[in-house]
């Protein structure tokens, strides 16, 4: 099975509105924001790759259930954050799911008029 690559993983968490990246954390630690608020990290030259995204608590841990490759989020809220190692074990239209529901998950936090300059509507 294909494996997301960390080009992969960077065009599609900056392919959504409004996302950046940045390097608050020094140059091995992409973030990925959209308003200022953090829906994605990674180190994208880390072997394996691996990246930490935002989730719904519940389905948070019904993945973890699931795939031995996602466990609580490192370094973060482990009851809102997930970190999936890109191994290949995980189909790769998951691991996309998995991001554009952590994006919108933060940009549903955001006010309206915030939301509306993105181009979100709630689903």
């Amino acid at each position: 099975m294909r494996r997301l690559t960390s080009d992969d993983l960077r065009r599609a968490c900056l392919a959504l509105p409004g996302a950046d990246e940045q390097f608050p954390f020094g140059p091995e630690s992409s973030v990925f924001k959209v308003e200022g608020k953090i829906f994605a990290l990674s180190a994208l030259a880390s072997r394996p790759l691996g990246v930490s995204l935002k989730c719904e608590p519940e389905l948070a841990e019904q993945l973890r259930a699931s795939y031995a490759a996602v466990v609580p989020g490192y370094h973060l809220n482990k009851r809102h954050w997930n970190t999936v190692t890109l191994d290949g074990s995980i189909e790769d239209r998951l691991v996309l799911d998995m991001i554009e529901d952590s994006y919108d998950l933060v940009v549903s936090s955001l006010s309206r008029v915030r939301q509306r300059k993105l181009g979100w509507t709630a689903e």
